[in-house]
């Protein structure tokens, strides 16, 4: 049944536009603190964006990962494009969800506004959709992806195509 479940989420985020999906465990998954200095000292959105590590009340990353471990398992969604790959994470969230998987969680990086209203000082237009990235909670992106044989590096150049991915936590 499991399985069966699995291959539908994974259908459901390829019918949205993902390249690939894979299905592992959060022990697939590389936790690392650091990543907040990454967030610190090279977002220009610091401080200011709903999903941010550093707002007030927030979880900080080495918070996340005691919650993230209790999950049983995570579908990694991988696209070309940051749109799509929230929007395949959030069609699973929904679907996991409807079928019964109440905690099922989407991870991206938020790229619901085209300008998020949090750097400009106004509240969130999208509170309940607004998602954090895998940095901002302690997960090391490359280190996962690398582990998991995904394609990922730094981009050299403006017209490379870039690696986007989301997650959906879930509860097999």
């Amino acid at each position: 049944m499991q399985k069966v479940i699995f291959e539908t989420y994974k259908t459901l985020a390829l019918a949205e536009g993902a390249l690939d999906t894979v299905i592992v465990t959060p022990d697939d998954i590389v936790f690392d603190g650091r990543t907040l200095l990454k967030c610190m000292f090279g977002c220009a959105d610091w401080g200011k964006g709903p999903t941010c590590p550093s707002r007030e009340g927030a979880l900080k990353p080495w918070e996340w990962e005691p919650l993230l471990r209790k999950y049983t398992a995570v579908l990694i969604i991988h696209a070309h494009d940051k749109w799509v790959a929230q929007k395949a994470s959030f069609a699973v969230e929904r679907e996991a969800f409807l079928l019964g998987d109440v905690l099922a969680f989407s991870m991206s990086d938020c790229t619901l506004c085209a300008d998020c209203a949090g750097s400009s000082g106004e509240p969130c237009r999208f509170p309940k959709q607004a998602r954090p990235a895998f940095h901002s909670v302690g997960i090391d992106v490359f280190a996962t992806v690398k582990k998991l044989g995904l394609p990922l590096s730094p981009l050299r150049e403006p017209d490379e195509e870039p690696n986007w991915y989301a997650a959906v936590w879930l509860n097999g």
